[in-house]
C-alpha cells in the first residue's frame, strides 16, 4: 500500500472508531404523544433510542414503534436507569413526575432532556439544581424557544426598545371538552400517581391530567412555561418579586383548573409581565395563537410563535413594522434545534441553552401562580430564603 492510500485508510478507520465512540444511546420515559414526537426527533438526529418506558401498555407499544429497531420495553423507569448502555434519558411524563425522575437519572449517571415545567413544586426544583450540579450531568429543559433562530433574532432586537416597563403576553385557543377516551390496555395506576395523592383509577385524570392540581396547573402552566421563560430570557430576569393570578370558573366539565386565567408578575428589574391564557376563545392557526409584546419607551417588539415585528414610536394613526419576519410552520424546527444543542452539550459537557437554573426560574413563577390562584392572594418571593412568603 502506498503512503497516500495508507493515510486515507488510517483516517477512515479513525473516523469510524470516533463515530462509534460518539454514539449517543437514549431512552424515552413517558411515551405518550409528546414522548413519541421526541423519540422520533432524537432518532432522526442520530440518537439510538434503545429503550422505551411507559406505565400504560398502549403508549408503550406506540413508543416502541417510534424507537430504534429492537428497543427494549420497560414499565418501571428505575429499571431503565440501571442500564449502563443508556447514555441519555428523555422525560415526557406528566409534570408531577419530572423532578424526581431527573434527580434519579442524574444520580444514575445519565444526561437528561426533560419536558417543561422542570418541577411541579418549588422545593423539588431546588433539589434538581443541587443534584444536577453535584453530579455534573447535562440537563436540557424543554423550553425550546431558546434554541429557535427566530427567537434568537428577536432577542437581538431588544436593545432597540428603550426602557421596558410592561410585557403583555397571551395564549388563546379553544378546547371544547376534556378527553372522553377510555383505557384501552394495562395501566399501572399506582405508579402513574407516584408522589401525588391517591385516587381511584380515572380515565379523565389520566388522559386530561393538565386540568388537575395534583399533576399540573392547567394551560397556564403547560403554555406558561414557554412564555415565562421567553420573557425571562428577553428581559434578563431570573426570579420574581411577586405573582398574582386570577381566573374565572372552570368551563370544561370535570376540570379542577380553569381554562381561562391571567397572572401578573412583578420583577425586581422594575417591570410588570401579564400573561393571559384563554382556552375558550376561537381557534387560531398555530402561527397566531400566542404573543409576547415588549412595550419599550422607543419601540415595541411583538414576538409570536413563528415570527416577530418591531414597531417604532410614531404619532401616526396607523403604524407599520419597521422590521418583520414571518415563518408559518417553522416551529417544529425549534424542538430539533433544542435537541441538537443538547446532543452537542452531551459531547462537550458544556451547559445547554435551557439550563437547570433557567428551568427553576420559570417553575418558581408558575408554582407561585398556582398558589396565588388557589389561595386568592398576591404571593411574594423571598429570594434569600428561596421560598414563598405568606
Amino acid at each position: 500500500m502506498d503512503r497516500r492510500k495508507f493515510l486515507i485508510s488510517t483516517a477512515v478507520s479513525a473516523a469510524q472508531v470516533s463515530g462509534a465512540n460518539d454514539r449517543i444511546r437514549g431512552a424515552i420515559i413517558g411515551s405518550g404523544g409528546r414522548g413519541q414526537f421526541l423519540t422520533a426527533n432524537f432518532k432522526e438526529l442520530g440518537v439510538e433510542m434503545n429503550a422505551v418506558c411507559d406505565v400504560y401498555e398502549p403508549n408503550l407499544q406506540k413508543g416502541l414503534k417510534a424507537a430504534a429497531a429492537g428497543a427494549k420495553a420497560y414499565d418501571n423507569y428505575k429499571r431503565v436507569l440501571e442500564e449502563p448502555a443508556i447514555d441519555v434519558v428523555v422525560i415526557a411524563t406528566p409534570d408531577h413526575w419530572h423532578a424526581q425522575m431527573v434527580i434519579d437519572a442524574v444520580e444514575a449517571g445519565k444526561d437528561v432532556y426533560v419536558e417543561k415545567p422542570m418541577a411541579h413544586k418549588i422545593d423539588d426544583g431546588f433539589r434538581v439544581i443541587e443534584a444536577v450540579r453535584r453530579t455534573k450531568r447535562v440537563l436540557q429543559v424543554g423550553m425550546q424557544r431558546r434554541s429557535f433562530d427566530l427567537f434568537q433574532e428577536g432577542k437581538e432586537l431588544m436593545d432597540r426598545l428603550g426602557e421596558v416597563r410592561l410585557v403583555n403576553a397571551w395564549w388563546v385557543n379553544n378546547q371544547k371538552t376534556l378527553s372522553q377516551a377510555q383505557l384501552a390496555g394495562k395501566l399501572d395506576w399506582q405508579q402513574w400517581l407516584g408522589p401525588a395523592a391517591r385516587h381511584p383509577v380515572d380515565p379523565v385524570r389520566f388522559f386530561s391530567w393538565y386540568y388537575f392540581w395534583d399533576y399540573s396547573g392547567g394551560m397556564m402552566i403547560g403554555q406558561g412555561a414557554h412564555v415565562i421563560d421567553a420573557i425571562h430570557w428577553f428581559m434578563n430576569s431570573t426570579y420574581p418579586l411577586a405573582v398574582t393570578c386570577t381566573a374565572g370558573r372552570a368551563n370544561l366539565a370535570g376540570a379542577e383548573i380553569p381554562e381561562t386565567t391571567s397572572m401578573a408578575i412583578e420583577y425586581p428589574e422594575n417591570y410588570l409581565a401579564v400573561f393571559t391564557v384563554g382556552y375558550k376563545a376561537m381557534r387560531y392557526a398555530p402561527a397566531n395563537d400566542q404573543m409576547e409584546q415588549f412595550h419599550g419607551a422607543k419601540a415595541r417588539l411583538d414576538m409570536g410563535r413563528e415570527g416577530y415585528a418591531l414597531y417604532q414610536q410614531s404619532d401616526a394613526v396607523e403604524i407599520f413594522p419597521t422590521i418583520e419576519k414571518k415563518r408559518p410552520g417553522s416551529f417544529e424546527g425549534a424542538t430539533r434545534a433544542h435537541i441538537r444543542n443538547f446532543m452537542d452539550c452531551v459531547q462537550s459537557r458544556k451547559d445547554p441553552n435551557a439550563t437547570v437554573e433557567m428551568g427553576q426560574q420559570a417553575s418558581v413563577v408558575l408554582a407561585m401562580a398556582i398558589e396565588s390562584l388557589r389561595g386568592g392572594r398576591r404571593v411574594k418571593w423571598n429570594g434569600t430564603a428561596k421560598r414563598v412568603e405568606s
